[in-house]
């Protein structure tokens, strides 16, 4: 089992026709950009990807695209659901088409317990033998938390390699940095705190900005997790006006008209979400611009 999923993720858009389609030629072009720009591991299917919106077909012709078009990354499928037989069906087939790992986030609406939790993850992994799971922790999208004395006894299951932390508070970061057993890793879900939590003991980003500038993210995460923060905060205050303005709206909305911008994919997305607002999408590109101007010279994708 390789379960080393350091460096920096990237959570992938999907880009959509005008048709609502999903388009699977921008989503190629996209995978390559992120691919090229210096990603370690391409995460298709999560909250970025809109999966809660995506018909089954279409999760398994996104999943074969990426494989098709990672260059040698890893993969990791997003299989989460608020039902656990759900879960373990996606993640049984994501195994099957050739997925390296899964990010597999809490339940959503059911608020499970502490048992629970064990329960289903433990479930999951039962469900792919020898798949490496990512736990997705983010509470402003699923209402349940997983505080480190919960992830204690969910770091039993042999199956959960990794944690990607999304619930935005430093103390419980540095806590589960603290504490975090041999063999298992704290992924920071959230690009303004990858800084943060890489001084604490964290080994890598899932990044949503790295859809972007997947080169200037990389730049960041490497700095940072090789000490050199001078340059890793130089960095991060180039980048923290375009991750401001890629949350202003609810994600993906604000990175939709990056992509566009970019020549990426369309700006498209399927409802419940909607069209970013003007004044976003003004934010947008002028945080684009001044990370752009500031970028790190050498090779980009």
């Amino acid at each position: 089992m390789n379960a080393d999923f350091s460096g920096l993720g990237v959570a992938l858009a999907t880009p959509f026709l005008d048709s609502g389609e999903v388009d699977l030629k921008a989503f190629r072009r996209l995978v390559k950009h992120v691919a090229r720009g210096g990603a370690d591991v391409l995460v298709v299917l999560g909250s970025t990807g809109e999966a809660a919106t995506l018909e089954e077909p279409e999760r398994d012709a996104l999943i074969a695209a990426c494989l098709e078009e990672a260059s040698g990354k890893k993969v990791v499928v997003g299989t989460g659901s608020n039902a656990t037989r759900q879960a373990c069906a996606w993640t049984r087939q994501a195994q099957a088409l050739g997925a390296q790992g899964a990010l597999v986030v809490t339940p959503y609406y059911n608020k499970p317990m502490p048992a629970g939790l064990q329960a289903h993850y433990r479930a999951v992994a039962d469900a792919a033998p020898g798949l490496p799971l990512i736990l997705y922790n983010v509470p402003g999208r699923t209402g349940t938390n997983v505080t480190p004395a919960v992830l204690a006894k969910l770091w039993e299951n042999e199956a959960v390699v990794a944690v990607k932390e999304s619930s935005g508070n430093l103390v419980q970061i540095g806590e589960i940095a603290r504490t975090l057993p041999k063999g298992k890793q704290l992924l920071s879900g959230d690009d303004g705190l990858a800084l943060a939590s890489i001084a604490v003991g964290g080994v890598g980003l899932i990044s949503v900005l790295g859809n972007l500038l997947p080169f200037e993210m990389k730049s960041l995460v490497e700095a940072a997790r090789q000490g050199r923060m001078a340059e890793a905060r130089r960095l991060n205050d180039q980048l923290l006006p375009l991750i401001d303005a890629l949350f202003i709206e609810s994600n993906p909305i604000p990175l939709k008209a990056g992509l566009k911008l970019l020549g990426l994919g369309e700006a498209n997305l399927r409802l419940p979400l909607t069209a970013p607002e003007a004044a976003t999408r003004t934010k947008v590109a002028e945080a684009l611009c001044l990370a752009a101007e500031g970028s790190l010279p050498g090779e980009k994708s």
